[in-house]
């Protein structure tokens, strides 16, 4: 059965897989940002969620789930992606728009309804920005991919995900038509951490290192 808690713990653990994901560790600083809270807030809650055994904090370095706080953050995120594929596949919201009305529904889910929404939606594999669902067990099957930022001028590739979801990105991306599927190259890089030039039907479009290092893209050999 389920472990029951309350959605202010389902929102940290939930941020705090994340940004662990992102960087290997959750910073304290990163999640008051993230949260949109005050720094003595984040304290309080991060020595809660230890004595809960949920988390590892460790002192000047960041935050890591343990075993059970990752299993209670998978399932959230399992909540999310799923009520963002049925936004966007059953009621035509846009993309953009999808994160954070699914972060109001996710709360609202029980495991037995999302496991029906994900039947109903015939069982995705990702989410609309193409990261993947986590399974009803907690397993994560994600297709292979390499950030963008690490490319070479003649590679070419496909986008598969967009790890950062902000609505402002999202709309910023599809406006060079960089979502999920989309084959582009990279046909300049420039130096001392400069922009990456990418080609996308025909056109090209620099995009930031820090955009591009949110890019997911699956490398094609010719």
């Amino acid at each position: 059965m389920a472990t029951k808690v309350s959605s202010v713990t389902e929102e940290y653990l939930e941020v705090i897989y994340r940004l662990q994901e992102k960087s290997g560790v959750a910073r304290t600083l990163e999640l008051a940002e993230t949260l949109n809270v005050a720094p003595g807030t984040i304290t309080n809650t991060v020595e809660r969620l230890e004595k809960e055994s949920l988390i590892v904090h460790e002192p000047y370095k960041g935050v890591r789930l343990t075993e059970k706080g990752r299993g209670i953050a998978l399932r959230m995120v399992r909540k999310h992606r799923l009520s963002e594929r049925l936004l966007t596949d059953i009621l035509d919201v846009a993309w953009d728009k999808v994160h954070d009305a699914a972060c109001q529904l996710e709360h609202g889910i029980s495991d037995e309804i999302a496991k029906r929404i994900e039947k109903a939606l015939g069982h995705p594999k990702t989410c609309p920005h193409g990261n993947p669902v986590p399974t009803e067990c907690g397993g994560i099957i994600e297709e292979r991919s390499l950030p963008l930022a690490g490319f070479s001028p003649g590679e070419k590739g496909v986008v598969v995900k967009i790890a950062d979801e902000r609505p402002e990105l999202l709309q910023y991306l599809e406006t060079l038509g960089l979502k999920p599927g989309t084959l582009l190259e990279v046909v300049q890089k420039a130096p001392f951490n400069g922009p990456i030039t990418v080609r996308v039907d025909g056109k090209d479009h620099a995009l930031s290192r820090t955009v591009a290092g949110s890019i997911g893209v699956r490398v094609i050999d010719e």
